[in-house]
């Protein structure tokens, strides 16, 4: 099977027109790095600096619509305004082949959904680990005015070393505008989505707060609050109804944690914690229970 994938790959890089490509006469396309919903991300070298790079080339179906390259630039700007560790650095963007692209830091690691798959559900340390680096680079966006709209696993980066890293700022909304605007459809991931959004389409950094709680929900427990149930459904209890304690899914996990899961999934945004700085988890608050109190039951698949 290895064989294969390689193979494949090799073959999609043979026919790829931008593998081998020099873009804006400073970034040589060398390979397809991965490829998601709204883009596809290759490895490139900057030639001016001698460094690798990660290149996000947005699909072409996104720049049909004239709006969607003004508003794509513009998200850029914003999101290259966040300077902190724990968000993926913006370096540069543009236009190849009538695609918008953006020029990023090129994470050594993998995502929190690869892990929560190779994984299942994470120990309570873990899961705080995770869940207080993506707060604090939150934080650093929303003090800049830059709401995320799209929190979810595959937007988490997991690096080999230091704190996990957030990335994609903004291109919900650029995307989702477009959409919006011919379909109707709501912005971010319905499994992920705050009750506002799926009501009203508006977001603020109370909207990002709540899809952390669900992620945080689903690193304890291994799946988000109502899998299995239509993108509709799902959306109808975001909206009316209070998300699951995490203990209902696994007794060991303990109170101080479904609390903090339920504050920071308020479904009323003016009862959801405002200020993520203050309202970090701690890692001490899992110290005071004993060892198994902080971990899944033998069996049960962890990190």
């Amino acid at each position: 099977h290895r064989i294969k994938q390689v193979s494949d790959e090799q073959t999609f890089d043979q026919t790829d027109p931008l593998i081998g490509l020099l873009v804006d006469e400073r970034y040589r396309v060398t390979r397809r790095l991965a490829r998601g919903g709204m883009a596809t991300v290759y490895i490139a070298q900057d030639e001016r600096l001698d460094r690798p790079v990660a290149l996000k080339v947005m699909h072409p179906h996104l720049a049909d619509s004239e709006d969607f390259v003004a508003r794509f630039r513009r998200e850029a700007r914003s999101a290259a305004r966040i300077v902190h560790p724990g968000v993926v650095s913006v370096f540069d963007q543009g236009v190849v082949t009538g695609q918008g692209f953006l020029v990023m830091e090129l994470i050594d690691g993998t995502n929190l959904r690869q892990l929560l798959r190779a994984q299942g559900a994470f120990t309570i340390p873990q899961a705080l680990r995770y869940t207080t680096d993506i707060l604090e680079a939150l934080r650093a966006a929303h003090r800049v005015g830059v709401i995320h709209r799209d929190i979810k696993p595959e937007n988490i980066l997991v690096p080999t070393d230091g704190p996990a890293k957030v990335t994609d700022f903004g291109l919900a909304r650029a995307a989702s505008e477009v959409s919006m605007s011919s379909t109707g459809n709501m912005l971010g991931t319905v499994a992920y989505i705050a009750p506002e959004i799926a009501t009203t389409a508006q977001a603020d950094a109370r909207s990002d707060i709540y899809s952390v709680g669900i992620m945080l929900y689903e690193m304890l427990t291994g799946s988000v609050p109502w899998a299995g149930e239509s993108p509709l459904q799902i959306a109808t209890h975001h909206v009316s109804d209070d998300v699951p304690s995490p203990s209902e899914a696994q007794p060991w996990i303990p109170r101080e944690i479904d609390d903090l899961v339920a504050a920071l999934t308020a479904r009323d945004p003016a009862s959801r914690r405002r200020r993520v700085g203050r309202d970090r988890p701690r890692h001490s608050c899992c110290c005071r229970h004993s060892v198994g109190a902080g971990q899944p039951p033998r069996g049960h698949r962890a990190g």
